[in-house]
C-alpha cells in the first residue's frame, strides 16, 4: 500500500433480518468500486460486538481521485443498490501517514516473544 494512501470508513448500520442479504449484495457489486483504476482495495467487515453494524473500508491513490469517484454516476448507482439494507450509519477520512506490514508468515508465536525479551 502507498504510504500517502487516502482511506475511507463507513459505519454502515444494517436493517435486522437484512445482514445475509448485505453482504451478498456488497460482494456482488463491490466490483463497481474495485475497478476504478485509483481504488486500491475495499474490506467489508462486520461488528464483533454490536449486531448489524458493519464497517467498509476502502483505500485510494489520493483524496482527490476518491472525491472523483464519489461524485460520480457509478458510486450513485452503487449506493443506490445498498441503501434499502441500511437503517444507519456515517463517513470518515483519513490520510494514512504510515504503514508497517505484518509479520504473521514469519516465525512462531514463541520466536516472537524471545525476540521481544
Amino acid at each position: 500500500m502507498p504510504q500517502e494512501a487516502f482511506r475511507v470508513m463507513l459505519r454502515m448500520e444494517i436493517n435486522k433480518g437484512m445482514e445475509a442479504d448485505f453482504e451478498r449484495v456488497w460482494v456482488a457489486i463491490g466490483d463497481s468500486v474495485t475497478s476504478h483504476p485509483a481504488n486500491l482495495g475495499q474490506w467489508l467487515s462486520r461488528d464483533a460486538e454490536n449486531e448489524g453494524v458493519y464497517y467498509i473500508i476502502s483505500d485510494w491513490e489520493s483524496e482527490e481521485r476518491f472525491r472523483e469517484f464519489e461524485t460520480s454516476r457509478r458510486h450513485l448507482r452503487h449506493r443506490e443498490r445498498l441503501h434499502p439494507f441500511r437503517s444507519g450509519g456515517s463517513m470518515t477520512v483519513m490520510h494514512v501517514v504510515s504503514y508497517l506490514p505484518g509479520s504473521s508468515d514469519s516465525g512462531s508465536h514463541r520466536e516472537w516473544e524471545e525476540a521481544a525479551l
